[in-house]
Formats: C-alpha cells, structure tokens, sequence
C-alpha cells in the first residue's frame, strides 16, 4: 500500500504506521486522516498484522489538526462536525475496535487530536523529552476526538477538568505518575524499548488479546453480572483456540508456546 502522509510497514508481526509531516510536527490534513484511516482498515483485518504500532516521524508524535487545513470560522462549505464524524471519530473508533493490540510510540509532542489519538491506543510508551498538550481550549474549542472519554476515564474528573481547561502540558514523568502513558524512556533508548514490547505482543495469543480488549472496554460500564456472564462466553471461545492447546501443552513441555494468533 502507498501513501502520501505516512509510512506503513508490516516486518514480523507488527504493523507499524508512522505519521510523516515531520515538518508540520505531523499534524493532520485531510490526506493524513485519509492515509491513517485506510492503513488501519488493512492492519485490522490482515492476518500478517498481530500488533499495531503508531507513532511519529520527525520530533513530533502529532501536533493535532493542521490548522492552515481546518474549516475557517463562518465557513458555510465545511464545519467542525463534518470534520469529526468524517475524519477522526473513524479513526478513534478503528482504534478501540481493532481486534489487536495498538501501541502509541509517543516520539514527541502530542497535542489536541495527536493526543486523542495517543489516548485511543491500548498501551503508550513515552520518550522522555516528549510531553501532551490539551491544546484546544487555546483557542477556544473543546477536547475532541474521544478526549472526554478518555480524559475523566485516566484522571479522573478533577485532573480532567484541569487539564482540559488549563492548556497546561503535561511532561512526560507527571503523565507517568498520572498513568496516561505505561513506560517512559530516554530518547536514545526509545526506538528499541519501543520495538521490543511491539515484539512481545506479536509473538503472543492474538485472540486472546483482542477478547481482554473487547472485555475491559465493556466492563467500564457494564455491571458485574454481565461481565461475569462475558467472561464465560469468552473463556469458553478462547478455551477452543490453537493458542490456548498450544499454552497448555507448552507448559506440560516445560518450553516456551509457539503462539499463531487464533
């Protein structure tokens, strides 16, 4: 597949998708969301693909919305919503739906819709210099793209609401002690930090992963009794998975299981 605005590779496993407009710190125009939306349709749905990793190309993660890109206020032709449901709400939507695991390899800046999109993934690894910025209060929008699920969802809504109206960045430590990312490390050890847990869930029980997915998101709002009734329908699907043979017998053999992914 080629694109105009991101690098998408498929090497063992992982699918990696890079956002590249380094020199607008990858903040997304029409193209990009276009490009991001199609790779993820392939990622989900391609069998080579068993983890998917989204990062950045340049210093930036993503700065969020080109705004030389966005609907200029009192534009009758195009409007904020038609910019949402169209280009970001899929993306976020593909994101936590995606049957697999979605790293955010946080290289640097992550602000406005670029944070949304760092916060849609299941696990986020944070360089060091990077940080996260709201962004959109500065110029007087609202958090979109997922950001007020996600936000109150990790911080609570004291935090939430402070971060969300402060426009004040987050380093990469505090959002370590805030649990928005799980790792931080240096820059020079970023690649390969990165690369290594995309490894780990590539080589691991696809399927399986996709159920705890699935039944995390659900058990948010569900009430016991139906995550106890999930639970049994999805034990007893993974119950019958060449993964979970495979397990049972590596551990009878004392080796390491040969997960396929189903």
């Amino acid at each position: 597949m080629s694109f105009e605005t991101i690098l998408y590779t498929i090497d063992a496993g992982v699918g990696t998708i890079t956002l590249n407009r380094p020199d607008s710190f990858n903040a997304a125009n029409e193209q990009l969301t276009t490009d991001l939306q199609a790779a993820l349709a392939d990622a989900t749905t391609n069998d080579a693909v068993r983890c998917v990793v989204l990062t950045g190309a340049g210093k930036a993660f993503c700065s969020g919305q080109d705004l030389k890109d966005a609907p200029a206020p009192g534009d009758s032709k195009r409007d904020l919503r038609d910019s949402l449901n169209r280009r970001y709400n899929p993306i976020i939507r593909a994101m936590r739906a995606m049957p697999k695991p979605v790293i955010a390899g946080i290289n640097g800046v992550a602000a406005g819709a670029g944070l949304s999109l760092a916060l849609a993934a299941d696990m986020r690894i944070m360089s060091s210099n990077a940080r996260l910025v709201e962004a959109f209060i500065g110029i007087a929008l609202i958090p979109d793209s997922g950001a007020t699920y996600f936000y109150p969802r990790m911080l609570g809504y004291a935090k939430a609401f402070e971060f969300a109206t402060l426009n004040k960045p987050i380093a990469a430590d505090e959002a370590l002690r805030l649990g928005l990312v799980n790792m931080v490390v240096a820059p020079s050890a970023f690649p390969a930090a990165l690369a290594k847990m995309a490894a780990t869930y590539a080589s691991g029980p696809t399927q399986s992963y996709g159920f705890v997915k699935h039944l995390l998101q659900q058990g948010m709002t569900a009430t016991l009794d139906e995550m106890l009734e999930a639970e049994a329908d999805y034990q007893q699907r993974a119950g019958t998975s060449h993964d979970y043979a495979e397990g049972v017998n590596a551990f009878i053999e004392k080796r390491r299981p040969e997960f396929k992914g189903h």
